[in-house]
């Protein structure tokens, strides 16, 4: 059965202004009518969407990250991630990208696993979640130099067990760590027993896309389509 879906929607904006204009997002204030109540007013975060990876080496062991994040005052264990920050790139480029500035590792093997959104009452950011394997590590030489929160970054492979425990006991909390969690554990348990991973290939489109701009107050449209990958570069598979 494929009848279970979000389906995407935009009502009628009848009026949409920034709020607030910030260094990396900007505060939207919209008002809308949708079929069953009008004249609502929402404050949304524009968010230029994101990216993370699953490292998945030989022995079936993910690659977590910790850094410090300040809105929650706490040094979390993540997968390496990263914002869609720059205009038109690919959401496999950017997690390419991401992988090896955050983890110093080329992967040979993508699919994807997964798209979220993370906030959807209050922020536009949707995020690609993709597995790697066939890790190898980049040249020292061609090192991304880190600053700031990533300066103070721990690395550490964990075993699947482990990881679903420490998200059990409550020991680990970020949502996208844990979600990437839970589906590497599931794409290995139906690999060792011989049944389909529940992977997508890197071109599969995505149902919603971020940071859309607001149309002009009193108009209906529809929220712009993904455009699929057209190729993947040499070290990547789909």
């Amino acid at each position: 059965m494929n009848d279970l879906h979000d389906i995407p929607f935009t009502p009628e904006i009848t009026a949409s202004t920034e709020a607030y204009q910030g260094a990396v997002w900007s505060i939207r204030r919209e008002t809308f009518d949708l079929p069953e109540a009008t004249g609502l007013v929402r404050d949304l975060m524009v968010h230029t969407g994101a990216v993370a990876v699953a490292c998945l080496n030989e022995d079936n062991e993910i690659l977590l990250v910790q850094q410090y994040r300040h809105p929650v005052r706490a040094r979390l264990w993540e997968v390496p991630a990263g914002l869609l920050d720059i205009p038109g790139e690919d959401p496999l480029t950017a997690a390419q990208r991401e992988l090896a500035e955050e983890a110093d590792l080329r992967a040979g093997s993508w699919r994807v696993l997964s798209d979220s959104v993370l906030s959807p009452g209050g922020s536009s950011e949707t995020m690609r979640l993709y597995l790697a394997r066939d890790l190898t590590p980049v040249p020292t030489a061609d090192r991304h130099e880190r600053s700031d929160e990533e300066a103070g970054f721990v690395y550490r492979w964990v075993d699947l067990d482990e990881a679903l425990a420490a998200i059990a006991d409550g020991r680990l909390t970020n949502s996208v760590a844990q979600l990437a969690i839970l589906q590497v554990a599931d794409v290995v348990r139906r690999e060792a027993a011989g049944e389909n991973a529940h992977t997508r290939p890197i071109g599969a489109p995505r149902l919603l896309v971020d940071g859309r701009d607001a149309p002009p107050a009193g108009s209906i449209s529809a929220p712009p389509s993904d455009a699929a990958a057209s190729g993947a570069p040499p070290s990547a598979e789909s």
